[in-house]
């Protein structure tokens, strides 16, 4: 799941994964609308802005584990900078992609991340 108020940010991760990418992507505009769609879709993984409206991205993360669909799964969040990164990981952020970042940058953070869950195996 694409969780950015910018929909540039939502088709740029969008298109750089579709083909490459075996998940199902959905997107969300702001955090209200990431928490309904995560509580339906139990994404793997989540990329979810820090700075959105009606609820930023610290926020929904730290609400994200407290979901049963999402309490395992993996969220990246999507920075401007490190000056935020000490409450995200408070929230229970795994990982950060810094705005702006290529497509390369992100191909590699999503191919990380599926030979750490390949490496779990089932179940993880």
């Amino acid at each position: 799941m694409i969780a950015d108020d910018d929909p540039f940010i939502r088709k740029l991760i969008a298109t750089t994964l579709a083909d490459v990418a075996e998940y199902a992507l959905h997107e969300a505009a702001d955090g209200v609308e990431a928490l309904v769609l995560a509580a339906q879709l139990e994404p793997a993984i989540v990329f979810l802005d820090i700075d959105m409206p009606r609820m930023d991205g610290i926020e929904t993360c730290r609400s994200l584990r407290t979901l049963d669909a999402t309490r395992d799964g993996t969220i990246v969040m999507l920075t401007a900078g490190a000056e935020r990164e000490r409450e995200a990981i408070a929230a229970g952020a795994d990982l950060f992609l810094t705005k702006p970042f290529s497509p390369l940058e992100l191909l590699r953070l999503v191919d990380e991340l599926h030979s750490q869950l390949a490496a779990a195996g089932p179940g993880h």
